[in-house]
C-alpha cells in the first residue's frame, strides 16, 4: 500500500505528554480549587494523575479527554455545574497561555516531519486540545509549516474517538482514507483511526500508554515517531 497522508495526535505523539502537561494541569487544578491543595490533588488523581509515579494513566480523562470534558468533570467536583462554559473557557486560556511555555517536543520532531514531507506525505494534526492550542504548543519548534491540516476538539469535526477529524483531513487533502496513517499515544487515537477506516494505525510510547495498552489494537507500536520515515 502506498500511504499518502499521516494524521498525528499532538500531546504524547508530537510532544512529550508528561513533561508538557504536568505543570499545566497542576496550575489549572490549583486555580479551580481556589488554592486548596487537597482539592486540587483530587481534581488530578481522580481523573488519571498517578502522583507516586508523576505521570498520567493512559486512557484517563486527563490523558485522553478534551477540554470541555475536563471542564464538566471538574465543575461537578468543585460544585460549579452551572458554570461549565466559564470553566471550559478558562481552561482553554490556561492551556493556551502555558502550553507554549511548557511544550516539550519529542526527540527528532523537526527532522522526522521534514523527512516525511520530503517523501511526499500530507501531514495533519488531530488533537483533543483546541485549534489554538495546536498553534501555541507547536510554534516554538518551527514545525507548523510542515502541516497541511490542523484539527482540535473545537474545529467542528467531532471529538475522539469519532472518525470526523480523520475524515475531514482526507476530504481536505483529497485522499482515500485507506491511504492514510493515524499515529497516536492513546487507545482513543487508534480507535479514531479504526472508526475512520484508516489504512494503518500506529501507536507510540512518548505519551501516557504502555506497549501493552496499545499492541492489541494498533498495527504497530514504536518508541516514538522517528521510526515512521523508515517504514513509510
Amino acid at each position: 500500500m502506498k500511504y499518502r497522508g499521516i494524521v498525528f495526535d499532538k500531546d504524547g505523539t508530537l510532544l512529550d505528554f508528561n513533561k508538557t502537561w504536568i505543570p499545566i494541569y497542576l496550575y489549572a487544578a490549583l486555580e479551580f480549587a481556589g488554592g486548596d491543595r487537597q482539592l486540587a490533588d483530587r481534581l488530578l488523581t481522580q481523573h488519571g494523575f498517578a502522583a507516586a509515579q508523576n505521570r498520567f494513566i493512559g486512557g484517563s480523562l486527563l490523558a485522553a479527554g478534551n477540554n470541555r470534558q475536563i471542564a464538566e468533570a471538574w465543575a461537578i467536583q468543585i460544585g460549579r455545574t452551572d458554570q461549565i462554559e466559564v470553566i471550559n473557557q478558562r481552561l482553554n486560556e490556561i492551556f493556551q497561555e502555558l502550553g507554549s511555555a511548557h511544550a516539550t517536543a519529542v526527540d527528532g520532531l523537526s527532522d522526522t516531519l521534514a523527512r516525511l514531507k520530503q517523501a511526499g506525505h500530507k501531514l495533519g494534526v488531530a488533537t483533543a486540545d483546541s485549534h489554538q492550542g495546536i498553534i501555541n504548543t507547536l510554534q516554538a519548534f518551527d514545525v507548523l509549516h510542515q502541516f497541511d491540516f490542523l484539527a482540535g476538539y473545537d474545529s467542528g469535526h467531532g471529538v475522539k474517538p469519532e472518525a470526523g477529524m480523520v475524515l475531514a483531513f482526507c476530504a481536505a487533502m483529497e485522499l482515500a482514507v485507506e491511504t492514510v496513517v493515524v499515529v497516536g499515544d492513546n487507545r482513543h487515537d487508534i480507535v479514531m483511526g479504526r472508526n475512520a477506516g484508516a489504512g494503518l494505525c500506529i501507536g507510540v510510547l512518548t505519551g501516557t500508554s504502555t506497549r501493552g495498552d496499545l499492541e492489541d489494537i494498533a498495527d504497530m507500536v514504536f518508541d516514538d515517531i522517528s521510526a515512521l520515515p523508515g517504514i513509510l
